[in-house]
């Protein structure tokens, strides 16, 4: 049997698993940007919620919880008063910089801009 007569061409066309949990847990809505803020160090609560203009206190606490469950970032007390809790990423978190500095540049060279927002 020939090379040619093994190779399935069905299976270079499959997604590989890798990029299939990356964007299963940072494809969801709001993640993306969360990790990117936190990049610059740690944050709280409040100050992520700032940072990511139109999300929801619910929904910015369910993502955080996800990504602490993933392992990508930990959440710290600080004992008050006033209590403030802040985030901050793990290692693996970190890690992720790179990836979001250059998915940020190629967002730059070849999507188009929103009409109206605001760029930093």
């Amino acid at each position: 049997m020939t090379v040619e007569e093994r190779h399935d061409p069905g299976a270079c066309k499959r997604v590989d698993a890798g990029i299939t949990r990356v964007f299963q847990l940072l494809g969801k809505r709001w993640t993306g940007p969360i990790v990117a803020v936190l990049t610059g160090g740690p944050a709280y609560f409040v100050d992520l919620r700032r940072a990511v203009p139109g999300i929801s206190e619910r929904m910015l606490s369910d993502r955080l919880t996800e990504l602490g469950a993933a392992g990508l970032l930990v959440r710290q007390v600080d004992e008050g008063p006033p209590l403030r809790v802040s985030y901050r990423l793990t290692e693996a978190g970190e890690a992720l910089g790179p990836a979001l500095r250059e998915l940020g540049e190629w967002a730059r060279l070849h999507l188009p801009e929103e009409p109206g927002r605001p760029v930093c």
